[in-house]
């Protein structure tokens, strides 16, 4: 039961406005891509991330610039958190 608290307490804290990286995967053709997702909010029971996308999308064209996704926290593969100059 330890390692279960501990495992829970050592995931990431995504926050509204911070930004992950999320590699984005055709099914069809294997192409992928890396795009950020800014996050408006987090389920952390679930482990899932909803956010806005915030890059232009080159290789998906079925995505779109601001769209609203939910992303796992398996898919995170970078986190940036929001700061605000002193």
């Amino acid at each position: 039961m330890a390692e279960i608290v501990e495992q829970r307490n050592s995931m990431p804290t995504y926050e509204r406005g911070d930004y992950v990286k999320v590699e984005f995967t055709d099914e069809g053709t294997g192409e992928s891509e890396w795009m950020w997702v800014k996050i408006d909010r987090c389920d952390d029971e679930r482990r899932l991330i909803f956010g806005r996308l915030d890059s232009q999308p080159v290789v998906h064209t079925t995505l779109r610039l601001g769209q609203e996704l939910a992303i796992s926290y398996d898919n995170v593969k970078d986190h940036q958190t929001f700061s605000v100059p002193n």
